[in-house]
């Protein structure tokens, strides 16, 4: 059973206004001195955010208590100094990022200019567990064309700067501008994989193989496949679903690779295409089917991803809780359908803030 982790970023907000508040240093030393050995709180790019990376788990039951649970700290930790936290994917408020003093957050700002003053975005990693470098990059290869589905479950960014974007998830959109950021091509094997990153490190234009921000990579730090493609998600459940949505792709790429099954060998101009259309429409209009890259009813394509992955769901215990965590988001609504009903209905984003505050925490 391949063990998942869970990283995801919430953003640091005033109870009453709904603003953004740059505490986030204020926070982890308030988490330390509550339990500095738990260490699940890590600080971001910006003042405004807060990270925390569950332990890896192999029941998605006890993964999902251990989301609800870090939210739950992360709020509490944050009331103690008066904020509070939301997992939203941008800042429906306007908001000036502050961005950490440290020198690689400084090296940031010089190079990449206006990109990084306008990053305060909020996402969710998803770590799943591969046997070897072998089975990352052909997991990697393989899962390509399935992440745009994932965007559009998990969208949670439709305004930004106080507007509405026209986007679910313009979250990913404002990801996009990073140099490194995005879908990529087939690699084939470990030591083309490696070459490339290498290639990437040594013209300077990022800092090192961290800032390697590809829509799924092999993790610098664990023996796992990291996909990045989520924004932060509203609901927990949602969150929950993703992680075992992506062990689904994962076991189901690696069996793939196993039988001698090759990649589906589509263009990064098509991917990208792909996530672009799932960021746009989300669960509400059409996606582009994995298979063919034509254009579909996106509940047709998210059933698309559970009958793709089914068998390894089904190994695994997880398809019939898949399912109904699917049923219910369709008929719900992912994070942006929820956050502009809240608008229409109160008419302001303060409210829409303090609303997905209760819903961040259950």
């Amino acid at each position: 059973m391949r063990t998942v982790g869970v990283e995801e970023e919430l953003l640091l907000v005033d109870p009453e206004t709904g603003e953004p508040r740059a505490v986030s240093a204020a926070v982890l030393a308030r988490a330390a001195q509550v339990d500095a050995a738990q260490d699940v709180f890590e600080k971001e790019l910006y003042g405004q955010m807060l990270e925390f990376a569950t332990h890896p788990q192999t029941d998605m039951a006890k993964l999902g208590e251990e989301i609800v649970r870090c939210r739950k700290e992360a709020a509490r930790h944050a009331g103690q100094i008066g904020c509070t936290v939301a997992a939203l994917a941008t800042s429906p408020l306007p908001v000036s990022p502050s961005i950490g003093m440290n020198d690689r957050y400084q090296w940031m700002a010089g190079q990449y200019g206006i990109a990084t003053r306008e990053q305060l975005v909020c996402g969710c990693h998803v770590h799943v567990a591969v046997e070897s470098d072998e089975e990352g990059v052909a997991v990697v290869d393989r899962v390509r064309p399935w992440l745009p589905v994932l965007v559009a479950i998990s969208a949670n960014s439709p305004f930004w700067q106080g507007s509405d974007s026209g986007y679910d998830s313009y979250r990913s959109r404002v990801w996009g501008r990073w140099p490194s950021a995005g879908p990529t091509e087939l690699f084939g094997s470990p030591e083309r994989y490696h070459r490339r990153v290498a290639d990437m490190v040594a013209t300077g234009v990022i800092l090192d193989e961290a800032m390697v921000y590809f829509d799924a990579r092999l993790s610098e730090r664990y023996p796992t496949v990291e996909i990045r493609v989520s924004d932060v998600c509203l609901h927990a459940e949602t969150a929950r679903l993703i992680a075992t949505l992506a062990r689904g792709l994962v076991e189901t790429a690696a069996r793939e690779w196993r039988a001698g099954t090759g990649p589906v060998d589509h263009s990064v101009s098509l991917l990208r295409l792909a996530t672009w259309q799932a960021a746009r429409a989300g669960l509400s209009g059409e996606l582009l089917h994995p298979a063919t890259m034509r254009r579909l009813p996106a509940q047709s394509v998210v059933r698309a991803l559970l009958e793709h992955t089914g068998d390894a769901l089904a190994d695994m215990g997880d398809l019939d809780r898949a399912r109904e965590a699917v049923d219910e988001l369709l008929r719900r609504g992912n994070g942006a359908r929820v956050q502009r009903e809240l608008m229409e209905r109160t008419g302001s984003l303060r409210d829409v803030v303090t609303e997905c505050v209760r819903h961040t925490q259950g």
